[in-house]
Formats: structure tokens, sequence, C-alpha cells
């Protein structure tokens, strides 16, 4: 069946909200949120096979280890094997000091009585308590009228603060949740949220977490923003409430909308490693700690191995995290386009020889190095790619510094390896590429030398006298010129007819220290063609020499 031709008549625009002198878009995220991960909960509910135990303590040990300070890990009334984990956290002692777990329940008593039976023995715990406050669920799903919802709420309120009065060993924190908040009236989640804070009576010291999901993200971030800002403002108490924000991504803005939910006043952001969730997944944490990195803020979430992040959340979820995803994917900091290589070497080349220790680097909006990436992955070369993207990764893998016009010439071969292969080239296939070109460490060349000696006349002239393999055959050459080059070229001429005229010349070393090789390009012309020779050794002299027999490889082929 197509598309609606006038979607209009089955579809409404989100109401815009009333707030004429909203503030939050002249405000400025300056510190990190708190954090809680919902991905034993949320993330676990929207996976296909949902995570065993061996899995859920996994996960809980990964987001230990970053730094997640609260952490909701499950919904205890569920079944057997979401208890068994909640209550095996506490008898085994894992949780750490500094971290609250967090137990999900809807606003039903004997659903209550078990999320606190499971947390049972706790030094510390959030309960999280929700209902659905909507004109859709009340209508449709409920049938029940606003009072009859905010009973709801009232009387699940109750029960938490009967149960955690009957355990007073436990240091209890409460959050609830009007879910659909997104879509819900404002004064109606107020007041709702209003009455709960009226039965578990929290205080500026002790405050009440109120949840403000965007269940079903209806409209775009800006809109979020406002009803969060709107709800801050007119919430009575709002000293005595951390105001926490759980979106997701329907409309693919989840995380745009955490971030202008913040600068709206709220408190706490919930979400998942990486966006796993219902439908099109929840906000991902990962991209909005990240986010804030680049900025120059300090999460208080540690990605600094994001390579092992992904990989246990991919284990976990048995999903894969997208090669484009923000931050984490494969191929997010790689540049396959000449253009992109091009800028991304110059920035690289320019750190090295600036002292300005701010990152500015074209294309990177952060280091790959600061979440345990090296630089080899960023740029990768295919028929897409520039001379920039190659000699990228020759100096990278070889330490080749070719000159500017010299990766013009290679470019070409490069592009026909890329047309012939059809495929990515990897650093070998690129090295391979080279060698061939210029004759460098390969076997079967015309000119190859074996040996020589260099020696000065008394007015200064160079002598060259070696001997060099000739199709095949060892042959005693020699010759003279002002210098050692000059005396190679006319051995090359006076024995063998090749006229060659030297353009430029460059060597650099490879490497440091006693090891070190040198590499050197000469660039030739001959017959009116241009050509360019390279050659490789551990003394420069000789370099120099093999250069000239790679220009002279390639003229007569």
């Amino acid at each position: 069946m197509p598309m609606l031709n006038q979607p209009s008549r089955k579809y409404r625009p989100f109401p815009q909200i009333n707030l004429p002198d909203r503030q939050w878009p002249a405000q400025q995220i300056t510190a990190p949120p708190r954090w809680l991960s919902t991905d034993l909960r949320d993330g676990n509910q929207s996976i296909i096979d949902p995570m065993d135990a061996v899995k859920k303590n996994r996960f809980f040990d990964l987001l230990i280890e970053i730094g997640v300070k609260e952490i909701e890990v499950g919904f205890p009334s569920a079944g057997a094997t979401e208890f068994d984990f909640i209550s095996g956290l506490v008898k085994s002692d894992r949780i750490p000091e500094d971290v609250l777990v967090q137990v999900l329940t809807q606003s039903r008593e004997d659903l209550i009585r078990t999320s606190f039976e499971s947390l049972a023995g706790a030094r510390a715990a959030i309960v999280h308590l929700y209902n659905a406050v909507s004109p859709a669920w009340r209508d449709i799903v409920f049938r029940m009228s606003k009072d009859e919802v905010r009973e709801i709420a009232i009387a699940g309120a109750k029960v938490m603060r009967d149960e955690a009065g009957a355990r007073p060993d436990t240091d209890w924190h409460f959050q609830y949740s009007p879910e659909t908040f997104s879509t819900a009236e404002l004064d109606f989640s107020i007041e709702v949220c209003e009455a709960v804070m009226g039965v578990l009576a929290p205080t500026p010291d002790k405050p009440i977490i109120l949840n403000l999901p965007a269940t079903v993200e209806a409209a775009t971030p800006n809109i979020y923003a406002d009803q969060i800002e709107y709800f801050c403002r007119n919430l009575p108490n709002r000293d005595s409430a951390v105001i926490s924000l759980h979106t997701h991504n329907d409309r693919g803005t989840g995380v745009a909308a955490a971030e202008l939910g913040l600068m709206a006043g709220a408190d706490r952001v919930e979400g998942c490693l990486f966006g796993n969730g219902e439908r099109t997944g929840n906000c991902c944490l990962v991209t909005v700690a990240l986010n804030m990195y680049t900025q120059g803020i300090d999460p208080g979430l540690d990605f600094s191995d994001i390579d092992r992040v992904i990989e246990t959340v991919e284990y976990c979820n048995d999903l894969p995290v997208h090669e484009r995803h923000p931050y984490g994917g494969e191929l997010v900091f790689t540049a396959f386009s000449g253009s992109h290589q091009d800028a991304i070497k110059k920035g690289f080349e320019a750190r090295g020889t600036q002292n300005d220790e701010s990152w500015r680097v074209p294309y990177l909006p952060i280091d790959p190095a600061d979440l345990g990436r090296n630089y080899e992955a960023v740029i990768r070369v295919n028929s897409q790619s520039g001379k920039g993207g190659f000699a990228w990764v020759l100096e990278q893998d070889q330490g080749l510094k070719l000159p500017k016009k010299m990766q013009a010439d290679f470019s070409k071969h490069v592009q026909n390896m890329a047309d012939e292969l059809g495929r990515e080239l990897n650093a070998a296939d690129i090295w391979e590429a080279f060698k061939a070109a210029y004759h460098v460490q390969t076997a079967n060349k015309h000119f190859q030398l074996v040996r020589y000696e260099e020696s000065r006349t008394g007015d200064g002239t160079r002598i060259f006298a070696g001997t060099i393999t000739v199709a095949g055959q060892e042959q005693s050459v020699s010759g003279r010129g002002n210098g050692l080059i000059s005396s190679v070229l006319t051995t090359l001429e006076e024995n063998f007819g090749l006229d060659l005229k030297v353009l430029d010349y460059t060597e650099h070393a490879l490497g440091s220290g006693r090891d070190a090789r040198a590499a050197a390009y000469l660039q030739c012309e001959s017959g009116g063609r241009t050509i360019w020779g390279v050659g490789i050794d551990e003394d420069v002299s000789t370099a120099s020499v093999r250069a000239v027999l790679s220009a002279a490889n390639s003229a007569i082929k």
C-alpha cells in the first residue's frame, strides 16, 4: 500500500508549548548530569533473547568499571530470573558503596512489595514507581478518568512509603515516572507528581527523583525542552526533586532531546550504552557523555577503551553496534574520501609542529586516542581515496614520507589496483603496489645494485665504480660526475645510453637510533616523461644510488 499523499488526514502536528519567555535556548551545559543506566532493564527487555545471569553480571561489572553510579538492575516482579539476579547482587555484596541500584515497578501493591523484597538487606537502593498518565493511555488502554489515574499513583506511593518504613536498615530513595509524559498534559503531569510528593514527603536533603520520559518521541526536541522547563518552573517544591530524563528515539533525536532537556533544567539522564531500547531505542549514554567530553566537560564516565566496551555490549545484547554509530562505530574515525584524507593528514602534521594542546584536526571532533583507538584506521584507501590517503598509510606503515609530487605519481598505481580489486586496499596492498611501481625490494629488476665504491679525484670529481645486474647478468661499470648521483647517471648514460635528468631529490631517515635506515626520492626527466625513483638502505649514499637505479628501471619499463 502506498504512503498517503495527504498525511494530514491521519496525523496531526504536535501542539506547541505556551512558553514565550523560554530560557533554555540561552543555557549551556557546563557539568555532567547524574547518569542512570537502564541497560539491564529497558535494554534487556528490548532484545530478542533476554540476557541470562552470566550476561547480566558481565554487563553490571562493565557499568561499574566505566563509572556509572546509578544502575536500574531489573524488574523484580517480572519473574524468578530478574528477582534472583537482583537479590543475588545484594547477597553477594557486589554493589559498591558509591553505587545505587534501582528496581522498576508498576503502581500495583503486589509488584511493589516484590520489588522491596528483592532488595532485602541492601545498604541503599532506589525503587522506581510508574504509571501512564497521557490521554491515549487513559482513554484507550485503561479507560479511566484523570482522578482514577492520579489515584493509582497515590496508592502506589503509599505502599512504597510503608514498605520502606518497615525496612529501616536500608537507605531508600524513591523515583516516580508519569509514564507517557511526552504526550500528556503538562499541568496534569505536575498534578500527579505533586500528589506523589505529598505522600512520600521529599526534602531538599532527601529529594524524590521525578523521571519525565519521552516514552514515545512525538515531537521535535525543542518541544521536549519546553516541556521540561515548564515542568521545572511550575512544580511546587522544585528543590525537593531531582528531574530525570528518559528519552526514546522514535524520531531519531533522543540524544538531542536529552541535551536540550538538560539545558532546560533537568539533573539526570537515563539511557542505555549505544542506545539499545524498545522500538528505535533509548537515549545513547555514550553519545551524550562524549558529546560533553568534546566540549571540555568531564562526563564522569570512562570510555578510554571503547572497543572493549563495545565487545561486552555486543556480547550481552547479541546486537551489533553500527559501523557509523557516533564515537563507537568501526568507521566513525575513518576517511575514504581524498579531500577528507588530505585535511586529516595535514591536521595531524600540524599537531606535531604546534604547541597548542587544543584539538584541531579537520573532520575528527575527538581524538581517537582518547577512546583507545589508534590512528592506523583513521585513513583507509579505496577507489574514492586521494593521494593523501595512501601517503598517510605508507607513512604510518612503512615510515615513508613521499614528496607531494610523487604522491600524485603513485596515486595512479593505487587507483588502478583499487579498480582492479574492487575493494578497500589495506596497508599490505599499498606497500606491494609501491614496491612494484618503483622497483623497491623486488626481484627481476632490469638494473639491480650488487656492490659499489665511491672515490674522488684531486679536483673533486666523484667516481662511481660498481657491479650491477643488468637483465640478470652482472656487469662492472663506472662513471664520473660532480657528485655520487651524477656519477651514477653518467654511468647509466655511457654504458646503456640511458639519459636521465634530475629534477628534484629528497631524503629522510626511517626510524631513529643505530638501526635507522634512509629513504631517498629522485624525480627525473627522460624523453619528455617525469619518472620517480626510490631507494631504501641502511646507508643514505647507497639509498640514493638505489633511487637512481629505481628511476632507470621505470625509464626502460
